[in-house]
């Protein structure tokens, strides 16, 4: 890094390299390119943020805030003549409290590293995306960041008590409370959390943690139709005690799975489901009562684990779903969440609407939630094919409308799903959502072109 003058009263530390710069000018969405002009600030500290929330106020300059730029949506790629803030050095843990059960962290912390800090004292952060490994916890703030076991402990909202948040202008502001209960003022902590970096830019991040669960054992359902998978999610979810994970995949995934690599699935599923327990002292009795419950609504084959290691083992054919899609080629690849009755339903008007198009689609997800995550690929050397696919994926989104849905479980709306947005709130709410961003934000300078585009 370099230190430069980008502008007559601003001087911060910038990156120089070309190469380098441009792996901070697009996330992981698809179709993400860099602009022409763009200025990168890695941020170290409280400080510099102030610093470039204070010049980019004054000079109108477009601000992007960024983290490991995993986002799927776009919103977090740089924009024409604007500067992307990095957080991802703000990656401190200043507290780990166990009394009050609570974590303080920078908002370049990575998911997992957090995890990892509070079971060192025998506590739990429970939101746990996929991208976990990589994601930091400002960007899992950014978009109420979801995961594999939202179906018993939530997503990031449940688990974020307070925030330091600097405005446009460079004014810090504290939200939210570090006791167990606290209903003073108005939840802005509840208002930063999914806003995608619209209002403000976290720069520290108070968390609740739980005690540790114990490890997981694992449930795993094979189904020779989506009517029975259906019957076998309904059933999980009236249960007394909810499973910590339950994820379906349909017969999209399971092929590129098993293309992949031989994960013991069998050609001709419909559908797989998987279930966990976590529930100490009784992870084998659930899991049991799961088996059942899977069996009684029309499961074909239900396999058990006895310890940790089988568990893993039989789940791991659901973590290979990310790189066996990633092998399959481009895709689009986005969430939707309708009521968890409705899922199956979703999946096969899903695979419709691709089959009508020539396209292939995995419509695998969370079961538990209803929260679905399409892909459907498409062939760059085509032409056309891109266009096809996100006229499909358009089809789905309006289907889980239709479903009582929403646009985005998790992932956010970013660039990519501004256009739907009005579909789902209805021009009055975006009215209102723009005057509530326009008070933090008058001079429109966060994130431009993100959530609220026009």
């Amino acid at each position: 890094m370099d230190v430069t003058t980008i502008s007559d009263g601003l001087t911060v530390r910038t990156v120089a390299d070309p190469d380098i710069k441009a792996t901070y000018a697009v996330d992981q969405s698809v179709g993400a390119q860099a602009p022409d002009h763009f200025e990168v600030v890695r941020a170290r500290d409280l400080a510099d943020v102030v610093e470039v929330m204070r010049w980019a106020h004054e000079t109108r300059t477009p601000v992007v805030p960024q983290g490991a730029r995993s986002c799927l949506t776009g919103g977090s790629v740089a924009v024409e003549d604007g500067v992307v803030l990095n957080v991802e050095a703000m990656d401190t843990v200043s507290t780990i409290d166990p009394l009050e059960g609570l974590a303080v962290v920078g908002p370049g912390i990575l998911n997992k590293a957090l995890k990892d800090a509070a079971a060192a004292q025998g506590l739990f952060y429970p939101p746990d995306p996929a991208s976990s490994a990589f994601c930091t916890i400002g960007g899992n703030v950014a978009t109420n960041a979801g995961g594999l076991c939202c179906v018993k402990y939530g997503v990031t909202a449940n688990y974020v008590q307070a925030l330091q948040v600097v405005l446009p202008g460079g004014e810090v502001v504290r939200t939210g409370h570090r006791t167990a209960k606290g209903v003073a003022g108005l939840d802005l902590t509840g208002l930063f959390v999914g806003s995608e970096g619209t209002l403000g830019v976290v720069t520290e991040v108070t968390t609740r943690l739980i005690p540790a669960p114990d490890p997981a054992l694992t449930a795993l359902a094979t189904f020779d139709s989506l009517e029975a998978a259906s019957r076998a999610i309904v059933a999980l979810r009236r249960e007394r005690h909810r499973p910590n994970l339950v994820e379906l995949l349909d017969r999209g995934a399971i092929g590129a799975i098993q293309a992949l690599a031989d994960y013991g699935f069998p050609d001709d599923c419909a559908a797989v489901i998987l279930v966990q327990s976590d529930r100490p002292d009784h992870t084998s009795e659930d899991v049991q009562r799961y088996a059942a419950l899977l069996t009684d609504a029309g499961a074909v084959d239900v396999a058990t684990a006895d310890d940790p290691d089988e568990a893993d083992l039989l789940l791991a054919g659901r973590r290979a779903l990310s790189p066996a899609l990633e092998a399959k080629g481009p895709r689009y690849l986005e969430d939707v969440c309708v009521p968890v009755g409705r899922l199956t339903e979703l999946i096969e008007r899903g695979q419709a609407i691709a089959a009508r198009r020539g396209l292939e689609v995995v419509m695998a997800g969370h079961a538990g939630d209803g929260n679905l995550h399409p892909s459907i690929f498409f062939d760059p050397t085509v032409e056309g094919s891109q266009a096809t696919a996100k006229a499909a994926f358009t089809e789905v989104v309006e289907a889980a409308l239709e479903m009582g849905g929403t646009i985005t479980g998790e992932h956010g709306v970013g660039t990519l799903k501004a256009p739907w947005l009005p579909m789902e709130l209805g021009e009055a709410e975006m009215a209102r959502q723009r005057g509530i961003k326009a008070l933090f934000d008058p001079r429109g300078i966060l994130n431009p072109g993100r959530v609220y585009q026009g």
